[in-house]
Order: structure tokens, then C-alpha cells, then sequence
């Protein structure tokens, strides 16, 4: 089988899209499937191990430069044809996306996409609230012209239907436990981070309004006021455009930057407590992977983050926007040894059963009898 994949980004470890997609690859291939990517961001400094990846013209996305759009050229399309794919799968809805869809619906190829970003839920975060619905009509269009549509879980999965898409189905997310792990904790770094006998607050993510950062800044401050300066200590694992305010604000945190590889599962691993309020999870990658670290997590109660929270019962959550209650939830993870002890060991659990081999066979099994059938079809018009 041989798969054409488009992702708005291909850049490894840049979010918890690609890390989705990265892993997906890798069990296509040791499946002995084909696979050739195309996106608009991609690193020259990445191994791709014999992945044909092919880079798109791109100019970055208006006031998220961070991201690019990518345009879909005539060279796009020969070579495509020359990669000749039994199956074309898009991780991004963008322009791009929409022409690899077209290219798909001319030449009769089954069509698979991924919801991964609720993009739409980052709109009021930029004042563009008014752009949500016809943002919505467009997804709508776009999803309902495939064949599948693979949400992350159950919750993502309702909200496409009540948005009246259709074919949609479920694809997890899975962690790597051998990479996240409690025995990767580092008392050294501990006590780099001037944290020893605290509690680690880790957060990681990009330094962005939609990932509510406000609420940890608030959160820091309200632990500060409160006289807590002793005994948490704030770790900002990430980048981004609000970083310099989120400096300004929270003086006794930590920032490491941008951290992949060894040095973010150590990281993880060397917290204690895992806050990420953001509302616009569709799955929420890092919060399983704070939980396979053995960090309880303390989520809000909007987004893929509380599918986690509930079906592992690793952590608490709080109502979205609402500081105090985020506050008390934090508190009680601080104050009640007990119970931290054993929502740590549920989450640890969890993480225990969501390996990418058995998640991912879901999605390659789906594709093969997807490919079967389109191939029968083919076989069946031809006579």
C-alpha cells in the first residue's frame, strides 16, 4: 500500500499534531507500506530515515509565524502521480490541503483525513469570533468529500457530528513509555531548578493566548500572593510569542525553552503536577505523556484533556477560565498526599495500555480494506 500524506507541518516534535503523524509513519513502514509526505514546514535538520519528504512553497501564517501555509504547485502534482498512491491522507485543512484533496476526488483515490487542531476554537482568542461558522461550513465541505474522518476521541467525535460531518471514526493517540517514564526523574535538575523539597508545576506548550496561558499566570500569581513562594516552583517548558509577558509576570519560574528528545522526558519526569488549562485540545498529547512521566495533571473542563482526565482518572478538573477553582484543584494535588499518590498511579496505569503499535494498527487496518475496496471497484468498472 502506498500512501500520500499532506501535514500543514512535518517538522519533528514541533507539536502534538506531528508527533501523532511521526508515529504513524513509522507503523506504516514497519507494516512494509509506502509512504511519501508532503508539507510546507519541514526542518533540514531532521532525519527522516529514507522518508521522501517533499517541501512545499510556503509564506507564514498572519499572526502565527511560527506556522506556514504551503501552496500546491504543478510539480506537486507530478509528483504525486509519480509516487502513484493507493490511498491520500491529510493532517491539515489548509489551501494546500483542500488541492490534495481535489487531486484525490479527480483521480478516484480513497480519501482519509485526521482532525488534529480545533482551529476554530482559536478564533475568539484573535477577536474572530464573527469567522467561526462560515470556518465551520468550510470543515464541513471538506470532511464530508472524504472518506474517513479520524477523531482523536470520543468527545472530538461528537462535536464533528453535531457540526454534521459524517464518517467519522476514532484514532487515539498513544505515548511512548520508554521515552516518558518516572525513572527518567533527575534530582540534579531539581535542584538546578532550585526546587528541591517543592512542588513542580510543569507546563508545556506554545506561549499562547489559546492555550490559555493566562490562567497560569494567574494561577502563579495567586500561589505567590498566597504565600507559596517556598514551596512550588513553576516550570515553562516551551516558546512562543507571549513569552516575554509570561517572563514579566511569573519572575521565580523557570523557562528552558524549546525541549525535545531526552531533555523534555527528563524534564517531565523531574515535576510533580502538570498544569495546562487550554480549552482547544482536540486530544491533548502532553497531557499523557505528564501522565506516563507520573505527574497527576490538572486540566480544564473543556477540550480533549478531560477525555484523559476521565478515562484515566489521573488528575482533576477544573471549569475553563475560572482561576480559583484551578487554584483549588492545584492546592489539593499539594495538599493531599494521598490522594496525589493515587491519582499518580492511575495515570501511570493508563499510560501502561496506550502503546502507538496497537493505536496505530487501527488506522492501517482501516486504510488496507479502504484500498481493497477501492481496488475492487476499479477491477469492477474495468469490466
Amino acid at each position: 500500500m502506498k500512501i500520500a500524506l499532506y501535514s500543514g507541518t512535518y517538522v519533528k516534535d514541533k507539536d502534538g499534531a506531528v508527533k501523532s503523524i511521526s508515529q504513524l509513519v513509522s507503523s506504516f513502514r514497519k507494516k512494509g507500506h509506502q509512504i511519501a509526505v508532503w508539507s510546507p514546514d519541514v526542518s533540514l535538520q531532521d532525519n527522516h530515515n529514507g522518508i521522501t519528504v517533499h517541501p512545499l512553497p510556503a509564506v507564514p501564517v498572519p499572526q502565527y509565524s511560527d506556522y506556514k501555509l504551503g501552496f500546491f504547485r504543478p510539480e506537486t502534482r507530478r509528483q504525486l502521480d509519480s509516487f502513484a498512491p493507493d490511498l491520500v491522507h491529510i493532517s491539515t485543512p489548509d489551501i494546500a490541503g483542500r488541492e490534495f484533496l481535489l487531486y484525490a476526488k479527480k483521480k478516484f483515490l480513497p480519501l482519509a483525513s485526521a482532525f488534529h487542531t480545533d482551529f476554530p476554537a482559536y478564533l475568539k482568542y484573535y477577536r474572530l469570533s464573527f469567522a467561526e461558522r462560515p470556518f465551520w461550513r468550510y470543515l464541513q465541505w471538506f470532511y464530508n468529500n472524504c472518506d474517513i474522518v479520524f477523531a482523536p476521541n470520543d468527545s472530538i467525535r461528537l462535536k464533528l457530528i453535531n457540526r454534521n460531518i459524517n464518517n467519522v471514526e476514532i484514532w487515539s493517540r498513544g505515548v511512548d513509555k520508554e521515552f516518558f517514564d518516572p525513572s527518567r526523574r533527575s534530582e540534579k535538575l531539581r535542584s538546578a531548578w532550585d526546587a528541591v523539597d517543592k512542588a513542580v508545576f510543569v507546563y508545556t506548550g506554545r506561549f499562547v493566548l489559546y492555550k490559555d496561558i493566562e490562567i497560569v499566570m494567574q494561577v502563579y500569581e495567586r500561589l505567590m500572593d498566597a504565600g507559596y513562594s517556598d514551596h512550588v516552583k513553576f516550570v515553562m517548558i516551551g516558546s512562543g510569542p507571549n513569552e516575554s509577558e509570561m517572563k514579566q509576570r511569573m519572575p521565580e519560574a523557570i523557562f528552558p525553552g524549546y525541549l525535545t528528545g531526552s531533555d523534555l522526558s527528563t524534564a517531565y519526569a523531574s515535576g510533580d503536577i502538570f498544569l495546562f488549562p487550554s480549552t482547544t485540545e482536540a486530544f491533548c498529547n502532553v497531557a499523557l505523556e505528564a501522565l506516563a512521566s507520573g505527574l497527576p495533571v490538572v486540566v480544564s473542563d473543556k477540550g480533549g484533556c478531560r477525555d484523559i482526565v476521565e478515562k484515566s482518572g489521573g488528575g482533576l478538573v477544573a471549569r475553563s477560565g475560572d482561576v480559583e477553582d484551578f487554584c483549588k484543584q492545584c492546592l489539593e494535588l499539594i495538599d493531599n498526599s494521598a490522594r496525589y499518590r493515587k491519582l499518580k498511579a492511575h495515570g501511570l496505569a493508563f499510560a501502561e495500555t496506550k502503546s502507538w503499535s496497537a493505536i496505530n494498527n487501527v488506522v492501517i487496518e482501516r486504510y488496507e480494506k479502504m484500498v481493497h475496496a477501492s481496488n475492487g471497484r476499479i477491477a469492477d468498472f474495468s469490466h
